[in-house]
């Protein structure tokens, strides 16, 4: 007899993912497995007394989406209702800040800190009609005079704090910010509030972190925002020592902790793969040798849970901050640079390729931050340097961004199996800020995901939430039309790519990164039965409309943890 199922889809449209992209009808689960795929009637077959089927009336069913950069914890810390949202478009200018901030020292008692994260210059109303109104002390300082202030940017790599918060921090006229940071000043020389790259960590090292206890609540609240997604995997991208001023200290070792106790409880409902931090930005190869020490996953926890794979380093900063090392000057002066121990660029080189190489001997994949191409080819040589002195077969390291990443750099890392994991959604938000950045040329190149896989890469892509928020249908589209959220301006069409590229960037091929290709990231029997149902069919809709197909299921591990209304779903058996 042959076995029968759990739980079948039939009627659909069932992207396998396999390596011939194949399209079935139904798919069948037992046991939190894949048992069969493949045609309405082979797989009604497998239909038994207590099968749960499930009529997708042509729907699509996908693997588990896995987003391959998320900050899943320090996502939640930095949302309400444990921090204020100040993304667009809720928020399009100072005022709106000033304002958010205002009604949250309302209710704050006096003295405590007030957070937020994802405001934007680049749609601010006031910087946007005065090109020289930056955001300042003096806004928060109105609207929280009782409070230290401090509100991290959509990227993550600058803080706009006030004046209470730099008090505290000790940092005055002529502070001088440590390697790789810049300290904003006004004409008179005085602080402005803005602090950028290793300079946040004067201030962000004040707040008050998140206890374990927290931390594990933000990661369960994550997960369920996650399902109702379609989302069953992720990568955290550092967490570590390196980690506690960044985010709120959202990426600091006790949020790695906080996993560790959800899945030795059974309480980890996805499956999360970990790169390490063992140094913060500006940090050295000695801070990654001493981060490194006892940091790791107990043996008794399920590995297809949560596993440690690799190891975090910072390279260079990002573009909208002019701190992404380039080769050719922005069009306001400057090329960035490495934002690495050094006095001088050539020692910063060095210094990065060491800890490039630590890593690698230690055993582990490295996934390394960088944005500028003139630091994609010192990372991707670095890489290289690291294999032929230690070599290691299948190592799987990869460049995080690569914005800019230049074809030789690309063909090196297909060349050794390496790979790149971008972020088109930041392309779909800041677009038309990138302009102005860069130069209309190199903008249009940013994120080249074609040119990538055109090289041979197996592209993986991430939201970096929360940077950008995690919706991967938002991802999808902005890979297939390259359109500018702001104006609707096509950003590099030459750089589109196919709806089956842009599907495995966010399933089979995070698998692999993840080194877990063998048993998640494809429809194919005995896999994991992750799956990700849309309200809608994928491959018929035109791509502006694919962010607003709706997630009617999510099954993870075979059981169904997220339905959208019953009435969507259509059960028989």
């Amino acid at each position: 007899m042959p076995e029968t199922a759990d739980l079948i889809l039939t009627g659909g449209d069932v992207l396998t993912v396999d390596d011939a992209f194949s399209v079935a009808q139904a798919v069948a689960v037992r046991a939190g497995r894949i048992l069969a795929v493949g045609s309405d009637a082979e797989i009604r077959a497998l239909a038994g007394p207590g099968t749960r089927v499930v009529d997708l009336a042509g729907r699509t069913v996908l693997p588990g989406i896995n987003d391959s950069h998320l900050h899943a914890a320090a996502w939640a810390l930095t949302r309400p209702p444990f921090a204020l949202d100040l993304g667009h478009p809720a928020v399009e200018s100072i005022a709106d800040v000033t304002e958010a901030v205002r009604k949250a020292a309302a209710g704050t008692p006096a003295g405590e800190w007030i957070t937020g994260l994802g405001w934007d210059v680049g749609y601010l109303a006031e910087c946007l009609a005065d090109p020289a109104r930056r955001p300042h002390r003096a806004d928060l300082d109105a609207a929280a005079p009782g409070h230290p202030v401090c509100l991290t940017d959509f990227s993550g790599h600058m803080v706009w704090v006030n004046s209470r918060a730099l008090e505290l921090a000790g940092v005055g006229r002529g502070a001088v910010p440590p390697a790789g940071g810049v300290i904003e000043t006004d004409a008179a020389g005085e602080p402005t509030g803005v602090l950028k790259e290793t300079a946040q960590a004067l201030v962000q090292a004040l707040v008050p972190a998140a206890d374990v206890a927290r931390r594990k609540e933000a990661v369960r609240t994550a997960v369920t925002a996650l399902h109702a997604l379609g989302i069953t995997s992720y990568t955290e991208p550092g967490l570590g020592p390196g980690g506690a001023e960044i985010l709120g200290g959202g990426l600091d070792t006790a949020t790695l902790r906080a996993y560790v106790e959800l899945a030795r409880a059974g309480r980890l409902e996805s499956r999360v793969r970990v790169l390490l931090l063992p140094a913060p930005m500006g940090g050295s190869a000695a801070d990654v040798r001493a981060g490194l020490a006892g940091l790791a996953v107990p043996a008794d926890v399920d590995d297809r849970r949560l596993a440690v794979i690799g190891v975090k380093v910072f390279a260079d900063g990002v573009p909208p901050n002019e701190t992404a090392w380039m080769h050719e000057p922005y069009p306001g002066g400057g090329h960035g640079g490495l934002c690495v121990h050094g006095a001088d660029t050539a020692l910063k080189e060095a210094e990065l390729a060491e800890m490039i190489r630590v890593a690698h001997t230690a055993g582990y994949q490295l996934g390394v931050h960088v944005t500028g191409d003139r630091a994609i080819d010192s990372v991707v040589d670095a890489f290289a340097a690291a294999h032929r002195a230690h070599p290691r077969p299948d190592a799987r390291h990869y460049v995080i961004h690569g914005d800019f990443a230049s074809a030789p750099s690309l063909a090196k890392l297909a060349a050794h199996g390496y790979g790149i994991n971008m972020n088109p959604a930041i392309k779909w938000t800041i677009a038309d800020l990138m302009d102005g950045v860069v130069g209309s040329e190199r903008s249009d190149y940013q994120w080249p995901v074609r040119s990538a896989v055109q090289a041979g890469i197996a592209v993986c892509v991430g939201s970096d939430a929360p940077i950008t928020a995690p919706d991967w249908r938002r991802g999808v589209a902005a890979m297939l039309l390259r359109e500018s959220k702001a104006s609707g301006r096509v950003s590099g069409p030459g750089q589109r790519v196919s709806l089956e590229t842009a599907v495995r960037a966010y399933t089979a091929n995070p698998a692999r990164q993840d080194f877990a290709e063998s048993w998640k990231g494809t429809i194919e029997p005995g896999k994991v039965a992750d799956l990700c149902v849309l309200g809608g069919d994928l491959r018929a809709a035109d791509p502006h409309d694919i962010p607003d197909l709706p997630v009617d299921l999510t099954v993870f591990d075979g059981r169904i943890v997220h339905e959208r209304g019953n009435e969507r779903v259509n059960d028989q058996g």
